[in-house]
């Protein structure tokens, strides 16, 4: 078996990155056998040369390679050239024609951009995968074929496949073995040794000298992310190789051709994911806001009543430990020490009929070093507030319905019985 060297100049691959290493040696291993791969990576890594290798090194290696760009051909198409179509089956199909598969009998297609092949194409994959079979388009008769196939995407195919965008059993099928290509970002060793090259190859190309970078762009080179990896360095050399007349590239002219290089090169994260309990909009946001104070409502009404029926605080405080941390927090033990049990036992028996005079009376009497007494005037307003706007509701609904409490309940959204209740705690 040739050496990962010798097959590195052999496919005309340049870089020394363990990475890229170990994926040139997976490709070596896999050869020999029949077993589909997948090979992954971002956009302009450099993904074709992995099947190429699997080819050479294959008992296919004197048979086809095919290599198809699946984002290239449309959707209403593809089967046609993946397949083949039969005269007549279509609007222009004027005389039978084999399609990849078939042409390939007996070698390896490469499958590119594998994650854009529409559903119904991937379902006649599938079969090819499982038996060999297909059928032509038009036609009803199963033709067999001896295909290796060797696919490449740029697409995360669990996002794919979680969109149902892409087959779960068609992805397993492919990914007998996945090899990956790492970005141009994790190979910054290997960043200068490429711009050499492809400066080199485009000085014999347009017979001019050969760049040269001088230490500062060479680190400018090696900071860059390069979204566009392999690709993208490749059409920077040529650009510069090009339009500078300087064979002398500094930092500054280099900096020019790099897009965005005066941004962070900080990647973003991006969670497209929406999660449980993730807001995505104000009105969302107002929904868990109102439900929230709909609870703190319903906690503060339980410990007043708590402290109506028992009418001792310290032993309603020891009972509803955990209610009153959930309501004020961590400083709940602040707001005890600074009020005394009078006035607290005084601000819950307040009678419903005159909140707004009573409520005025116990913030004069609190006393005047406590920080906390103008959160506390806010809190009261929201809730009473809150429980006028419940009262006007119960009313208005009693009126449209006058002597039916089971249909005003109803209209509420809650139980009659409640309905009930209610009325008697407001005086209804």
């Amino acid at each position: 078996m040739e050496s990962i060297q010798a097959i590195k100049q052999r496919f005309e691959i340049i870089g020394n990155d363990v990475k890229l290493n170990r994926a040139i040696e997976k490709a070596m291993q896999v050869a020999p056998t029949d077993i589909s791969v997948l090979v992954t990576g971002e956009s302009g890594v450099g993904k074709e040369a992995i099947p190429k290798i699997i080819h050479a090194l294959s008992h296919r290696k004197h048979a086809k390679y095919i290599a198809v760009n699946c984002g290239a051909i449309p959707e209403g198409t593809i089967d046609s050239e993946l397949f083949g179509h039969e005269k007549g089956a279509f609007t222009g199909a004027t005389q039978t024609r084999s399609g990849y598969f078939e042409v390939a009998d007996g070698g390896t297609i490469f499958l590119d951009e594998v994650g854009e092949l529409p559903l119904t194409t991937q379902v006649r994959l599938l079969r090819v995968l499982e038996n060999g079979e297909f059928l032509k388009v038009g036609s009803s008769q199963t033709q067999k074929t001896n295909v290796r196939i060797v696919a490449a995407t740029n697409v995360n195919m669990f996002e794919a496949i979680k969109k149902e965008k892409f087959r779960e059993d068609l992805y397993y099928r492919l990914s007998t073995v996945e090899i990956n290509i790492p970005p141009l970002r994790e190979r910054r060793d290997d960043i200068h040794l490429l711009f050499r090259k492809f400066a080199s190859d485009f000085g014999q190309k347009y017979k001019m000298p050969t760049l040269r970078l001088d230490d500062d762009a060479i680190q400018l080179l090696s900071k860059y992310r390069w979204p566009g990896n392999i690709r993208q360095l490749r059409n920077i050399a040529e650009q510069v190789s090009v339009l500078e007349e300087s064979r002398s590239i500094s930092a500054y002219t280099l900096n020019s051709y790099l897009p965005n290089s005066h941004g962070s090169n900080l990647p973003a994260v991006i969670d497209r994911e929406k999660k449980e309990g993730d807001f995505t909009n104000e009105r969302e946001i107002l929904y868990k806001v109102l439900f929230d104070m709909k609870g703190d409502l319903n906690d503060l009404k339980k410990l007043t009543l708590e402290l109506l029926k028992n009418n001792d605080s310290q032993k309603v405080q020891e009972e509803n430990e955990n209610l009153i941390q959930k309501i004020y927090g961590n400083n709940g033990e602040e707001i005890e020490e600074d009020q005394n049990t009078d006035t607290t036992m005084e601000v819950m028996r307040l009678p419903e009929h005159d909140r707004d005079r009573d409520r005025e009376k116990v913030v004069a009497k609190a006393p005047q070093e406590d920080k906390y007494h103008f959160a506390e005037e806010i809190e009261e307003e929201e809730t009473l507030s809150l429980q006028d706007k419940e009262i006007e509701l119960i009313k208005k609904s009693l009126d449209r319905n006058r002597g039916k409490r089971k249909a005003a309940a109803a209209e509420l959204g809650i139980s009659e019985r409640t309905l009930y209740r209610k009325i008697k705690q407001y005086d209804l």
